[in-house]
C-alpha cells in the first residue's frame, strides 16, 4: 500500500463492480476517496460500510458534464486537492450492427467516451495547478481487439486508449501521470446492460466460465498508483488466466 495513503482519489461508476472494489481496496490502504455514481442508495450504503464522510459520495451521471465537475469539486472542498481521477463508469450493451440498436450506440459513446473526457476536463485544471496528479482511464480487452457484436463497444474502448495516449504526451509539463487499464472478463454487472437476449445469454455464460473477481482490477489500480512519482505506468492489459480471446 506504499504510495496510497492520504491520496485523494475520485472514482466514477463507484456503486458496483470495478469502482466499488477499488474504493474498498484504496480505503483499506489509507486513501481518501470521493465516489460518484447514479445509484445514490448504493453509494450511501458503501460509504457507511467504509466509514466515509456522508459528503464523500455524489450522485453522478457521467454523461452530464456539470455532474462530473461537481464530483471533482466535492473532492476539492473536502480535501483541498485531487491526486487521482479514475474514469471507470462504463456500459457494454453488445449487439450485432445489423440490429440497429442506435440508442445503445449513443449511450456507449456518451458514457464510455464523453464520460472519460468529462472526467479529464474536470480534473485537469486542478492537477495542472498542483503540478501533480494521475488520470486512470478504463479501457478493455475490447480496446485491443474487436469481435462480432462488439463493434461499437470496442470502438469506444479503442477511443479511450487513443485519448489516454494523447493525454500522456500532453501533460508532461505538469508532472501528471496517465494510465490505461484494460481488463478482460471480470465479475461485474457490466453484462447486465445487454438488451439482446441471445447475446446476453452468450456473454453471461462466458463470464460465468471465465470471470475473475473485481478486486483483480483494484489491485491493478493500486499498482499503478503506488509507483514512485518518477514512474508512469502507462498501460495495464490483463485477463483471467483461462481466457483465450
Amino acid at each position: 500500500m506504499e504510495g496510497i495513503k492520504d491520496k485523494v482519489v475520485v472514482i466514477t461508476g463507484a456503486s458496483s463492480g470495478l469502482g466499488e472494489a477499488t474504493a474498498r481496496r484504496l480505503v483499506n490502504g489509507g486513501a481518501k476517496v470521493v465516489l460518484g455514481a447514479r445509484r445514490m442508495e448504493r453509494l450511501q450504503a458503501l460509504a457507511k460500510e467504509l466509514g466515509l464522510d456522508e459528503q464523500a459520495v455524489v450522485k453522478t451521471d457521467v454523461t452530464q458534464r456539470d455532474q462530473v465537475e461537481a464530483l471533482v469539486e466535492r473532492a476539492i472542498q473536502l480535501h483541498g486537492r485531487i491526486d487521482v481521477m479514475l474514469n471507470n463508469a462504463g456500459v457494454m450493451p453488445h449487439s450485432p450492427l445489423e440490429r440497429l440498436k442506435v440508442e445503445e450506440w449513443d449511450q456507449m459513446i456518451d458514457v464510455n467516451i464523453k464520460g472519460v473526457l468529462y472526467g479529464i476536463a474536470a480534473a485537469m485544471p486542478h492537477m495542472t495547478a498542483q503540478k501533480s496528479g494521475q488520470i486512470i482511464n478504463v479501457s478493455s480487452v475490447a480496446g485491443h481487439k474487436v469481435g462480432p457484436g462488439s463493434a461499437v463497444y470496442a470502438a469506444t474502448k479503442h477511443a479511450v486508449r487513443v485519448i489516454s495516449e494523447g493525454l500522456r504526451q500532453e501533460v508532461k509539463p505538469y508532472n501528471i501521470r496517465s494510465t490505461i487499464i484494460s481488463p478482460g472478463a471480470v465479475d461485474t454487472e457490466l453484462p447486465n446492460s445487454i438488451s439482446e437476449n441471445d447475446v446476453s445469454e452468450a456473454i453471461h455464460d462466458f463470464y460465468e466460465q471465465y470471470a475473475i473477481p473485481a478486486d483483480s482490477f483494484a489491485r491493478s489500480v493500486e499498482f499503478a498508483m503506488s509507483q514512485p512519482e518518477d514512474v508512469d505506468i502507462n498501460e495495464i492489459l490483463f485477463r483471467p488466466t483461462s481466457q483465450v480471446l
